[in-house]
């Protein structure tokens, strides 16, 4: 024992760093701080665990009823009218024999697209003295009233609603929430953080009235936007409301009150008791401090059976499916954005999460991620980071990696082991992170291979990334070269228009100091959005994100770039008119695609560039921007990756060079930052689009000359006015799919 503690002495500075990193992984344990590139891991560690662990199967037990593209198509766009709704409902529980419904959908507005409200008009004012009209409109009302309807249809059977919290600033109230589980006094007291909501999207009164029960569907992700916990309570001005799957499970065991468990744990830090259980009957739902659980994922999309909606309404569904089953009506039609991210899938129908957590609380199968595991963390942390310290300083180099690669392996099979038999999840990031920094602490060349690894980055890559890249890199300089791969990037090209006629009205010396002018601010714009400049061609820029540093968002860090070169533009030409000089115009083309990136060329000469399909349609969308009088067109790859933004859909084209079709977009501006006046123009111009392509030219040249006279963008309407103009000469033909070939690029 005295040795080793005078080896502890000896080396104290190593054993003084160590214990730093000990110390900061115990304060991300306990929650003193939270390390972001921790909780980034953990996240990966669980759901790899859960890739690795779900059964797989299909839960029939649960269906669907799916608002999908077929339905949309077949019965018209959402919202669909309540009488409709009431119809789905009856068919259900007549036809099919259903046992419970569940809507993850909110009726918060009335339906009025019967007409009863403007023919109610009509009866108080210009026909108010026609007796035939206004009995006759006594007689039919209630045919016309569909939320009536719908009320009248819900109160016959068991079905419950849906309805949203909204958290923040600025949140609206509308609609009729339930009867909530619980009122303040239950947690008063309690060491529990439950979600707190400024507000709420719920049904109409009347519907609220004649529902079985209603259930909340907010669906709050992680950091990293990926759903893997759902809040089981929500609380609202000292009440507390259930979710959507714990009033479904609620319904269906037809238990009267949900209770709360209170439990004090071994680790008793912070002042417990505190809520682990909501009790439903029998059934059980272990819960966070926050009050959420996590969902028991069975496997992607698909893990329960979907019924088409449209085949519910027509009596077409498989019966054997349908019967004595717990349904709910959901979407998966991307255009009415329930679609999430989950650790199986980035894209997974909302709808399926409540099905995976009411089947997961009947069959007993959830996991347990209770509060109390804090404690359990910190020791093991602290077991482990002692005994990392100890086997630095005593074992060899060799022999400390055969050691932290052992303890890491039995951490991992320790973790593996509670999850498996106690269906508790324990963090195992943290732990393994904190054994890998130590293990380098005590390499002790750091330095040494951190100063050559800058060095060997800066000549590589020096000339083509900003010093603020190089420097990143120079943290792992093993993982970059210049050998070419496939990687998915986003590459941006950028052209001045009328360039020849600038160059011919400057003399060379102004030509030169008028293009370092503009190229160095855009050079700036790109290096700012982590870019990497390809080439100057020229008047043009090429460049790209994505490579040679991964960047999970370069979609979004090209399209700012792109907008940001745009915006400097106006600063630029005041400048450049105050000195005499022409006023400097460009287009912008940007696509997300996979290419080739690496150092190409040939024995005389190589340059860091890209090359593929995703290149050359960048380039062509640069060029469209002319033909389409827009300043900035990207692909779709790209406006899929970055919906912050608002676009107006430009064409559906086929470019020269491909034979697939593309849809082509124009950013306009953030959602948020988005003009009113911008709002109403893209709805008229969707619905003219739909005309357009269904070979409507009439009333889509009517429109499309009324959004020229008061569009801030006019051009690409009075493109499409011509069009339609040469269409009516010379017709497309009847199978046209509205797409329309550019041969030039």
């Amino acid at each position: 024992m005295g040795a080793i503690l005078g080896k502890l002495k000896a080396n104290w500075a190593r054993v003084l760093l160590n214990a730093v990193v000990l110390l900061v992984f115990l304060l991300h344990a306990a929650g003193a701080w939270r390390l972001k590139f921790v909780e980034e891991m953990e996240f990966l560690a669980y759901d790899a665990h859960l890739n690795l662990t779900m059964p797989g199967t299909v839960d029939d037990s649960v269906v669907i009823v799916d608002i999908d593209e077929a339905s949309l198509s077949a019965e018209g766009r959402w919202p669909w009218s309540r009488d409709k709704l009431a119809h789905l409902v009856e068919r259900l529980f007549q036809q099919y024999k259903v046992r419970l419904v569940g809507f993850d959908i909110v009726f918060a507005e009335p339906d009025e697209s019967s007409g009863l409200k403007t023919l109610e008009r009509l009866a108080q004012t210009e026909l108010k003295g026609n007796a035939d009209f206004v009995n006759r409109l006594d007689v039919i009302r209630p045919q016309l009233d569909f939320d009536g309807i719908f009320a009248e249809t819900l109160q016959k059977y068991n079905v419950v609603l849906g309805y949203y919290f909204n958290f923040g600033a600025g949140a609206t109230l509308s609609g009729e929430l339930p009867e909530p589980l619980f009122d303040k006094s239950v947690f008063q007291g309690k060491a529990v953080q439950i979600l707190t909501a400024s507000g709420y999207g719920a049904n109409l009164k009347a519907l609220q009235a004649s529902a079985l029960g209603a259930g909340h569907f907010t669906q709050q992700p992680d950091a990293d936007g990926v759903v893997r916990r759902v809040p089981m309570l929500v609380r609202y001005e000292d009440r507390y409301y259930g979710s959507l799957a714990l009033e479904m499970v609620r319904r269906t065991l037809g238990v009267d009150a949900v209770t709360a468990r209170f439990e004090k744990p071994l680790f008793d830090t912070r002042g417990y008791p505190g809520l682990e259980w909501l009790m439903v009957g029998n059934a059980g739902v272990p819960v966070d401090r926050a009050v959420k659980t996590l969902v028991p994922y069975r496997g992607g999309k698909g893990s329960f059976n979907y019924v088409s909606a449209t085949d519910v309404l027509n009596g077409k569904a498989d019966a054997a499916k349908l019967a004595n089953r717990l349904v709910l009506v959901g979407t998966s039609a991307p255009g009415l954005l329930d679609l999430r991210a989950t650790p199986m899938d980035e894209v997974y129908p909302g709808v399926e999460v409540h099905a995976n957590l009411i089947a997961g609380i009947l069959r007993g199968e959830l996991l347990e991620a209770p509060a109390y595991t804090v404690g359990a963390e910190v020791l093991l942390l602290l077991i482990g980071g002692i005994a990392m310290i100890i086997a630095g300083v005593l074992l060899s180099p060799l022999a400390t990696m055969v050691f932290a690669v052992a303890g890491s392996l039995a951490y991992i099979a320790f973790n593996h082991a509670v999850w498996s038999l106690g269906h508790t999840v324990l963090p195992v990031a943290s732990g393994i992170l904190m054994v890998l920094t130590m293990f380098l602490l005590h390499m002790s060349y750091g330095y040494f291979v951190e100063t050559r690894g800058k060095r060997q980055i800066t000549g590589l890559f020096g000339q083509y990334v900003p010093p603020e890249l190089v420097d990143e890199m120079a943290k792992a300089p093993t993982q970059y070269s210049l050998a070419a791969e496939s990687r998915e990037l986003t590459v941006l090209f950028s052209d001045v228009r009328g360039f020849t006629t600038i160059s011919e009205g400057l003399s060379p010396a102004d030509l030169a100091e008028l293009m370092n002018g503009f190229l160095t601010p855009m050079t700036e714009v790109i290096h700012q959005t982590r870019g990497t400049i390809d080439k100057y061609m020229g008047d043009a820029i090429m460049a790209f994100w994505g490579a040679p540093l991964p960047d999970g968002e370069h979609p979004r860090h090209a399209l700012e770039a792109g907008m940001q070169m745009i915006a400097r533009l106006e600063g630029l030409n005041e400048a450049f008119r105050a000195r005499g000089w022409p006023a400097v115009n460009i287009g912008v083309g940007i696509n997300t695609g996979q290419v080739s990136v690496g150092n190409m060329g040939s024995s005389f000469r190589m340059a860091y560039t890209v090359i593929g399909d995703a290149v050359n349609l960048a380039s062509r969308l640069e060029g469209l921007t002319k033909k389409y009088g827009v300043r900035l067109i990207c692909g779709e790859a790209t406006k899929e990756a970055v919906p912050e933004y608002v676009y107006r859909e430009v064409d559906r084209v086929r470019v020269k060079g491909k034979a697939r079709p593309v849809v082509i977009y124009e950013p306009l501006a953030k959602v948020e930052d988005l003009d009113p006046a911008w709002k109403k123009e893209l709805k008229l111009f969707h619905e003219t689009m739909r005309l357009y392509r269904a070979q409507q030219w009439d009333t889509a040249e009517l429109n499309f000359v009324n959004l020229q006279r008061g569009s801030k963008s006019p051009a690409l309407y009075k493109v499409y006015a011509e069009r339609v103009a040469h269409f009516r000469k010379f017709p497309p033909p009847a199978e046209w799919d509205g797409v329309f070939d550019h041969e030039s690029k």
